[in-house]
């Protein structure tokens, strides 16, 4: 059997290397690439395909949910696994939802993620057993504010968490590269969607949802 071949996608070059340390640990997997944002992530993988990319959810520019978007529109058989920091479900079924084979968070044992590599590389899937029991059950006690959740886009997404965090709109334009004017229009429509009219509103959805607390959020 060949070697996985794998494309780790973070920002944080430390980071990187120590999980391309570890894979390469594994003689099950071969070649090890690297992107430091989504928009390498796609450049990279339409030029050399991976049997798994590897994709934090949190980075500047395009953030995770979009990158996986546009791969899987661009290449269907592409596998991803999201390994991210944040372990609250709503995070993991967008990405699902978004088109990812697995999502894990880096707060697993460090075996948890060949063995995801693993399994995706062979078409399964793989989500941490914790997730997958929250997946569970907040499909029967929290559908109606999720669904309300699945009509903001993955920009309108990053936003909303950002504002229910309080952060200021200026401060989120800051943190997603955006100007000022398309905080606020974003904002205005988020509102509409979610039916909510105050920020206190936008908190309270958020934290039924387990979205406050997050202390970083890329463009998602």
């Amino acid at each position: 059997m060949s070697k996985i071949s794998v494309l780790l996608v973070d920002d944080h070059a430390v980071v990187r290397e120590g999980y391309k340390s570890y894979l390469s640990l594994s003689d099950k997997i071969g070649a090890i690439y690297e992107a430091d944002s989504g928009e390498q992530a796609c450049q990279h993988y339409i030029q050399q395909p991976v049997d798994v990319v590897v994709m934090d959810l949190s980075m500047p520019g395009m953030g995770g949910l979009e990158c996986i978007r546009r791969l899987i529109s661009r290449a269907p058989q592409c596998k991803i696994l999201v390994f991210s920091i944040h372990n609250e479900p709503i995070y993991a079924t967008r990405a699902i939802k978004s088109g990812a084979k697995g999502y894990i968070s880096k707060s697993s044992v460090p075996e948890t993620l060949v063995t995801a590599v693993c399994s995706i590389a062979q078409g399964k899937t793989y989500i941490d057993a914790t997730l997958a029991q929250q997946l569970a059950v907040n499909m029967i006690t929290e559908q109606n504010d999720e669904s309300k959740i699945k009509l903001l886009s993955p920009r309108e997404f990053d936003v909303f968490c950002l504002l229910a965090n309080g952060n200021s709109p200026r401060e989120i334009a800051e943190k997603l590269h955006l100007s000022y004017k398309t905080v606020c229009n974003h904002s205005t429509t988020i509102k509409e969607k979610l039916a909510v009219k105050t920020i206190a509103e936008f908190t309270l959805l958020a934290t039924r949802q387990g979205l406050i607390k997050s202390e970083k959020l890329g463009v998602e």
